[in-house]
């Protein structure tokens, strides 16, 4: 369910949140579900348990996951969880694209219009 790429440049911890995140986005974690335990996650993935506690800590500032002394942590429920999630991640996406406009040129005027323009269309790509 959950897999690490050791050559993505981006630290394990942010690899393990991204993925729990898509998870939660795409409905195989439900909100109120537990996550895997810290300890079981390390084995599983063959990394070192800071690395699992340091992003459930991250989830948890964020206000994606919540954590119940003894229990374990959980996926917090509400709609506002995963609009946040998918917000976070439209983000990261724009940023990448709006990289790319301007390497090629493409005004600021002409990308925003060609991002509503793909809004407003639902995504389809002529």
């Amino acid at each position: 369910m959950i897999t690490i790429d050791y050559r993505d440049r981006r630290p394990i911890y942010q690899q393990l949140m991204e993925k729990i995140e898509e998870l939660a986005v795409s409905g195989l974690i439900k909100p109120e579900e537990q996550l895997p335990s810290v300890r079981s996650l390390a084995v599983e993935l063959a990394i070192n348990p800071n690395t699992i506690q340091r992003a459930y800590g991250e989830l948890e500032k964020k206000g994606i996951v919540y954590s119940v002394p003894g229990r374990g942590s959980f996926l917090a429920s509400g709609q506002e969880t995963l609009l946040a999630i998918n917000r976070a991640h439209n983000r990261q996406e724009l940023a990448k694209l709006a990289a790319r406009a301007k390497t090629f040129g493409l005004s600021r005027e002409d990308f925003l219009s060609d991002a509503a323009d793909a809004y407003d269309e639902g995504g389809v790509v002529e």
